[in-house]
């Protein structure tokens, strides 16, 4: 258990001191609660903080049940789920368009003007405060591999390890805390998992002293 999601990044560091204050390395965090993880991170690490967006698109008639990711230049889609549940074309592309439109407006309240860290030729730090199905990181890996990162370090406090399986097929290197057996959801193995406001966010990632950060 951990708990919170500074615990979580305490924790998760300790894992990845051996980037600690490498001027070749970055820590992206995925939105939102993945931000509150790597803002840790990046303070214990001594390393930039940047964030990714991604963002699911959800089944027509069952909004949370993922039928793919979108990312600001693409998407990862599930394709035999979608022929099997024989969902339109026309959803999916309809849907690509609404959530890329909304990840632009996300962009620039989180970046407030800022321009993205540099990821090319970088290793970068993919930092999420847990990890379900994996669709979602590995959507935020084919978009950093896109912007030519040198190396892709998924790294998150929790994971099942089909998940996690699956990632170390796409990513450089895997880190994970805690690989339970039974996984049913990330919450579960969370003392805290108070959802994550914009506003807080927004505020752990503007580039402050670490001193006056407290994720």
């Amino acid at each position: 258990m951990f708990a919170d999601r500074a615990d979580a990044g305490r924790r998760l560091a300790a894992r990845l001191t051996r980037y600690a204050g490498r001027r070749d390395a970055v820590v992206l965090g995925i939105p939102r609660g993945g931000v509150a993880v790597a803002a840790v991170v990046a303070r214990e690490l001594g390393l930039p903080l940047d964030v990714v967006l991604t963002k699911k698109i959800g089944h027509p008639h069952q909004p949370e049940f993922a039928i793919g990711v979108v990312d600001l230049e693409g998407e990862v889609l599930n394709r035999d789920l979608l022929e099997r549940e024989r969902i339109r074309p026309e959803y999916v592309r309809a849907e690509i368009e609404k959530i890329r439109a909304l990840l632009r407006r996300r962009e620039a309240l989180y970046r407030e003007g800022r321009p993205p860290l540099e990821v090319g030729g970088k290793t970068v730090l993919l930092v999420d405060d847990g990890i379900a199905t994996g669709n979602t990181v590995l959507a935020a890996a084919r978009l950093l591999r896109r912007r030519a990162a040198a190396r892709v370090v998924v790294a998150a406090p929790v994971a099942p390890t089909e998940a996690l399986e699956r990632l170390r097929s796409e990513a450089d290197e895997v880190v994970c805390v805690l690989e339970p057996p039974d996984f049913f959801a990330i919450g579960e193995f969370y003392e805290d998992f108070a959802q994550v406001s914009d506003e807080r966010a927004i505020a752990l990632l503007r580039p402050e002293p670490s001193s006056r950060r407290t994720p």
